[in-house]
């Protein structure tokens, strides 16, 4: 698949996913430099937004957002962000901003995400603008990819996708 980075395009790498498959287990770092995996959220509806940095202005802006609107929709949701960025940078953020419900994990040193969810952009090592939505069993029921990285994704599509799910 094909997105662009300021208009430029880019190739992410890795499997595909597509809606309706079951999400494979991948490994990242948690900001206490633990290694956490998709099973530790069992029996979790998941939001998982991959994002290129927390440090940018429309990654900031989403973090925010899903902390705020998502977070109050289910006891059985997880919001997890998944970067690049270091679990060091990952931390300082939430800490400055105030992101206490949203799990910020960091897959620079396996990339093991990106590459089970199709979204590592093989130019840069960064993951792309996406947004994955798991049911309770870790099947696949909504994606988006947003097709240039410095765009926002459609927060409304993915509440209403979430909603769905949430009831």
């Amino acid at each position: 698949m094909k997105i662009t980075v300021k208009g430029n395009p880019v190739t992410l790498i890795g499997e595909e996913m597509k809606t309706g498959q079951k999400a494979k287990d991948f490994k990242v770092l948690s900001t206490g430099l633990e290694e956490a995996w998709l099973s530790s959220f069992k029996n979790k509806i998941k939001l998982i937004a991959s994002v290129p940095s927390l440090d940018t202005p429309v990654c900031d802006l989403e973090i925010k957002r899903f902390n705020d609107e998502a977070s109050k929709l289910s006891k059985d949701l997880v919001i997890i962000f998944i970067s690049m960025d270091l679990p060091f940078a990952q931390k300082r953020f939430c800490q400055a901003n105030e992101i206490k419900i949203v799990k910020t994990f960091s897959d620079h040193r396996e990339a093991d995400f990106g590459l089970k969810f199709g979204v590592l952009i093989k130019e840069l090592r960064l993951l792309a603008r996406a947004i994955f939505i798991l049911d309770k069993d870790d099947m696949v029921r909504y994606i988006q990819i947003v097709p240039e990285l410095s765009s926002p994704p459609d927060y409304d599509a993915a509440l209403s996708a979430l909603k769905g799910l949430v009831k």
